[in-house]
C-alpha cells in the first residue's frame, strides 16, 4: 500500500494519451506476452471480458478480434486513453459480432456487479493502485466463480538506476514504489484467489541520456504519484548531480534502464469460500507455497 495521488496521475494518463503509442514498446511487449499466456491456457471462449487499465485499448482490440461473440469491456480512468481505442461497430452482415465497448472507471472501484465477468485481463496498470489487496478484493468480486484474473505489474526492481541516481543526488524519489513478487502472491491469497501462479521477466532498455529517459516516462504518464513526493521544480545542480551519479554506468555508449515485470494467474474460488481465516484475520500463505516460475522453465 502507499499514499497515491489519483487526480495528478489520472491527469498525467490523460495528457499522455496522444502519444502514448509511440513510446510504449515495453508496455506492448508485455501485454503480448500476457496475452500469448492466455491463448497457451487453452480457455473455453469468455462471455464478458474485462480490460482493467486498458490505456489506448491495444489488449482489449486483440481479445475482441480473438473472440468476436464475447462481451469486451475496455476499461480505464484517463477518458482520454478510451478515446484513442477503435471501437469498431456492429454491422448489419456480422451480426453475432459485438462492439468493444469502453468504460471509464477506476479499477480498484469496479463498477460491475458481482460475478459478472469470465476474464478480467491487466497489463501494467497495477502498480498505480494504492492498496493492492482492496483492489484484488474487487476482482474476486466480480469475477464468475472459476474465472480467470490474469495481470502483469512492475516490481520494485523497476527504473532501480533512475533511482540510486536520484538518492546520490539527494533529490528524493523519481518513482513511485511498486511492489515485490512477495506482496503481490500473498494479497492474491488474502483476497481467496485459488491456484495462483507467478513468474517474472526483467528486461533492459537503453537510452542515450538521463534526459531521454525521463522525457519517455513523462510521455507514458510515468509520473511520481505519491502524496509524499518532493514538491517544486528540480534545481540545475541537483539535476546535474543526477546526471553525474547515473553516468557512472554508461556502457557502449548508452545508458541502461531496468525494468522488473511480475506476472501473475490465478482463479475465483467457488461461492462460500472465506477471504479470512477463523481468527478474523487474513489469511497469509507462505511465497514458498506459491508456484513461481520464471520464463523458460
Amino acid at each position: 500500500m502507499s499514499d497515491i495521488d489519483a487526480p495528478r496521475l489520472r491527469r498525467a494518463f490523460g495528457r499522455a494519451a496522444v502519444g502514448y503509442d509511440a513510446v510504449a514498446a515495453l508496455q506492448r511487449e508485455v501485454a503480448s506476452r500476457l496475452l500469448e499466456q492466455l491463448v497457451a491456457l487453452g480457455k473455453r471462449e469468455p462471455e464478458r471480458v474485462l480490460d482493467l487499465g486498458c490505456g489506448p485499448g491495444g489488449a482489449a482490440q486483440a481479445m475482441h478480434r480473438q473472440w468476436p461473440q464475447a462481451h469486451v469491456l475496455a476499461v480505464d480512468f484517463a477518458l482520454p486513453m478510451l478515446r484513442r481505442i477503435d471501437i469498431g461497430r456492429q454491422q448489419w452482415w456480422r451480426p453475432a459480432r459485438r462492439a468493444l465497448q469502453p468504460v471509464c472507471a477506476d479499477v480498484a472501484a469496479l463498477p460491475f456487479v458481482e460475478a459478472s465477468a469470465d476474464l478480467l485481463f491487466s497489463s501494467l496498470c497495477l502498480q498505480w493502485v494504492a492498496d493492492l489487496p482492496h483492489a484484488l478484493a474487487g476482482f474476486r468480486r466480480v469475477l464468475r466463480p472459476g474465472g480467470l484474473l490474469l495481470f502483469s505489474t512492475f516490481g520494485p526492481g523497476t527504473l532501480v538506476e533512475l533511482r540510486e541516481a536520484f538518492a546520490q543526488a539527494d533529490a528524493g524519489d523519481p518513482v513511485t514504489p511498486f511492489a515485490q513478487i512477495q506482496q503481490v502472491g500473498d494479497a492474491l491469497q488474502s483476497a481467496g484467489f485459488r491456484d495462483p501462479v507467478l513468474h517474472r521477466d526483467r528486461f533492459t532498455l537503453t537510452y542515450p541520456d538521463v534526459t531521454t529517459l525521463m522525457r519517455e516516462l513523462r510521455a507514458l504518464g510515468a509520473n511520481n504519484a505519491r502524496t509524499d513526493r518532493r514538491r517544486g521544480l528540480m534545481g540545475k545542480a541537483r539535476m546535474q548531480r543526477v546526471v553525474d551519479a547515473y553516468e557512472r554506468l554508461r556502457r557502449d555508449g548508452a545508458l541502461p534502464s531496468t525494468w522488473e515485470v511480475i506476472y501473475a494467474q490465478a482463479f475465483a474460488p467457488q461461492p462460500g469460500q472465506p477471504i479470512r481465516d477463523d481468527d478474523g484475520e487474513i489469511a497469509r500463505v507462505p511465497l514458498d507455497a506459491i508456484p513461481i516460475r520464471r520464463r523458460g522453465q
